[in-house]
């Protein structure tokens, strides 16, 4: 390579850097880059006089133009960095008004489910009941088998539980997702002495069809009280009170014979219909009355499994759907709104 040719790269690499430091915008970088680099740019046009000088001199001359090409991409890349940051800082204050008043951010709110589960657990609270919680994923023998309900009874059907399997694991009992929130009666009582207050909300598990009134997770709110003398009147009274507290003082509830494995005897409880006053309405079918739960005396055979003496002691149990009342309480007419992820419908619950 030639002295001529050395000095026309340096002089080229000169011009560029003295042209480079004058861009100011993002514009003036561009129209550098298309005269310095681009394809019709001086860089290129010395690469493509390289065919004129002989085989060494090509060589060196190649590698030379080869690394000024790349010192002069790094140096535009490193001025392009800068005048991005430049420009958007300039940006965002020319934008930025100081006089605009603050925006109050969105603010969340508790799941319509959690506050009923709230509401409930505040008008059983005077009356001595304390809240417990219990496990989602439930043994075999909780769920099903010490609440009186035999290996052949329906709702240990495939099509009804949700079993858990251990493939690789052997002699484990069967798992399942609860299916109700009754196995903390057992749970309760095998691990206290009377008396007995509670009430147990959690979800349970169905494998079920979901439609307007039925979802395959809801939320169930167990209670149970098991004392010396406990009575179906004390059941009753209870029942009423709640009742009372969550719809109204002038309700009126009703009870009826219904069959559940774990009591004895059990009922289904009514409230007369709020919005016709049990004249009969679209609301309760037209009865006048609207079943709210299922209640009950809790079974001398559960009593006995735990290690009661049913002759000493007696209880009552009851369970209720969270979301059902809820549905009662607010006119909802279908539960899949409450796992819908609806913010029109969740934001009507939110505390102001």
């Amino acid at each position: 390579m030639t002295d001529r040719n050395q000095n026309t790269l340096d002089e080229l690499k000169k011009e560029a850097t003295v042209a480079l430091a004058k861009c100011e915008t993002i514009g003036s970088l561009e129209e550098w880059r298309v005269t310095y680099l681009g394809r019709r740019g001086s860089i290129s046009s010395v690469m493509r006089d390289l065919g004129n000088l002989d085989a060494d001199s090509r060589r060196i001359m190649g590698k030379a133009s080869n690394e000024l090409k790349t010192h002069l991409q790094e140096k535009y890349e490193d001025k392009l960095q800068s005048v991005n940051s430049s420009q958007s800082e300039n940006s965002d204050l020319s934008s930025f008004d100081v006089t605009l008043p603050g925006r109050i951010p969105m603010r969340g709110s508790v799941h319509p489910t959690t506050l009923i589960v709230r509401e409930i657990a505040e008008a059983f609270a005077p009356m001595g009941f304390r809240v417990v919680e219990g496990p989602e994923v439930e043994l075999d023998v909780y769920n099903f088998q010490k609440l009186n309900i035999p290996s052949d009874h329906p709702a240990r059907d495939m099509w009804n539980s949700l079993w858990v399997e251990y493939p690789n694991e052997q002699n484990l009992q069967p798992f399942l997702l609860r299916t109700h929130t009754s196995p903390m009666q057992i749970r309760i009582m095998e691990g206290e002495s009377p008396p007995i207050r509670v009430i147990v909300p959690g979800k349970a598990f169905r494998y079920e069809a979901t439609d307007a009134t039925h979802e395959w997770q809801f939320t169930q709110i167990e209670g149970l009280a098991v004392d010396k003398g406990i009575s179906f009147a004390d059941l009753k009274g209870t029942l009423d009170a709640f009742a009372k507290i969550i719809f109204g003082e002038r309700r009126k509830t009703r009870f009826r014979c219904d069959f559940f494995p774990f009591v004895e005897p059990g009922a289904e409880m009514s409230i007369d219909c709020f919005k016709c006053d049990g004249h009969g309405c679209r609301v309760c079918s037209n009865t006048g009355w609207i079943e709210i739960l299922g209640a009950g005396m809790v079974h001398p055979d559960v009593l006995r499994g735990v290690g009661y003496d049913p002759e000493v002691y007696s209880g009552f149990a009851f369970g209720m759907g969270a979301e059902r009342i809820s549905m009662l309480r607010h006119g909802i007419d279908d539960i899949r709104h409450f796992y819908g992820n609806d913010l029109r419908f969740l934001q009507q619950f939110s505390q102001k």
